[in-house]
């Protein structure tokens, strides 16, 4: 394809291969936005928000590429997607090894699909033949520790290290990716940069063991500023400063107390404390789980044990409590996780008058 474009919209999956072919990327191009999903229904709802957003950009001068990665869709998906590309007058470029897409890659020139090798590779390749990129094969060594992993070629030399990326990438659970995604992406882009630059100065035999011993350390670096804590501290106080910057998009309401609501952010009472003393205005903490289990905080401005009762049949303490939202609807989207539980808080307000 023409590299006709000069704003990429990135999507890819959830797991090292697909934050592999994104840390790439961010290495060529500038202007770049990065979206993930798993497979089955949020992918489709990505795609969707890729489309607004393109169309918020407004700018004559904007020539954007949707560009996925590490995904496969049907050709039904592809359809819908191609149509509403034309729309919006954006490229597309797809680069997968999934063999599940050979149907749709049969029927799109913009489907490529190589099932030899990883997504990481295949983007790899594409962004080294197209753009000049990684002339020192700088990249290289963890591209191929990702690619050996990946589709397990246990014959590789950087297979062990792979090893160690996988449960990197799996584990890096400390920003969650719906409430958070922009900072999501940034924590595991670190994670695969910091695990690049030992694997390239450390013995290759050597390096898993470095890396799992270093792993700890690499992770409070991303989350220290100014001092030193213990890392459940640096992510708590990480998290409030973006909760802080966000929450006038997070607020949810009941009997004219006003919350912040939090999505699978876990750790609630170090987080919900920290966010409460910052933010006075707030009279409670509330973090959700997919099931519609509920975490509540206080800071002595509101009985959180009477508010889950009337709202989820829970209880606690005056100032940390929790419950259960039966019928709760799950979403890959926070606004609408956020509207659902704001509609359901107004009918229980209602009811408990």
């Amino acid at each position: 394809m023409s590299n006709d474009f000069n704003y990429i919209f990135h999507l890819s999956h959830i797991d090292l291969d697909g934050y592999g072919c994104q840390f790439l990327t961010k290495e060529v191009f500038k202007d770049i936005k990065f979206y993930n999903a798993n497979y089955g229904a949020e992918v489709g709802q990505r795609l969707e928000e890729i489309m607004e957003d393109i169309k918020s950009l407004k700018s004559e001068d904007i020539k954007p590429l949707i560009l996925i990665t590490d995904l496969n869709l049907t050709t039904k998906e592809g359809n819908k997607l191609e149509k509403e590309a034309i729309k919006v007058g954006a490229k597309i470029l797809l680069l997968d090894h999934h063999a599940t897409g050979k149907n749709a890659d049969d029927k799109f020139a913009w489907y490529n699909l190589d099932t030899s090798k990883c997504a990481t590779l295949i983007t790899y390749n594409w962004l080294r033949d197209s753009f000049d990129f990684d002339k020192s094969s700088e990249f290289l060594p963890i591209v191929e520790a990702i690619n050996a992993i990946d589709i397990w070629v246990d014959s590789s030399k950087y297979f062990n290290y792979g090893r160690v990326l996988l449960g990197m990438i799996s584990g890096a659970r400390e920003v969650n990716r719906v409430v958070f995604s922009k900072e999501d992406v940034e924590y595991r882009h670190y994670l695969i940069k910091s695990a690049k630059d030992i694997l390239n100065t450390t013995l290759l035999q050597d390096a898993p063991i470095e890396l799992d011993e270093k792993l700890h350390f690499v992770k409070k670096d991303f989350f220290k500023e100014l001092k030193n804590d213990t890392k459940d501290n640096l992510v708590a106080e990480y998290i409030t400063e973006i909760l802080t910057k966000k929450a006038g998009d997070m607020i949810v309401t009941y009997k004219g107390k006003q919350g912040v609501l939090t999505y699978h952010t876990g750790n609630t009472s170090l987080i919900g404390n920290n966010f409460l003393v910052k933010n006075e205005k707030f009279d409670f903490y509330m973090d959700l789980n997919s099931r519609g289990g509920f975490s509540l905080r206080s800071n002595n401005k509101v009985d959180v044990s009477k508010m889950a009762s009337e709202i989820g049949n829970g209880g606690g303490h005056p100032n940390a409590s929790g419950g259960k939202i039966e019928n709760y609807k799950d979403s890959f989207v926070y606004a609408k996780i956020r509207e659902f539980i704001q509609e359901y808080l107004n009918i229980k307000e209602s009811e408990n008058e």
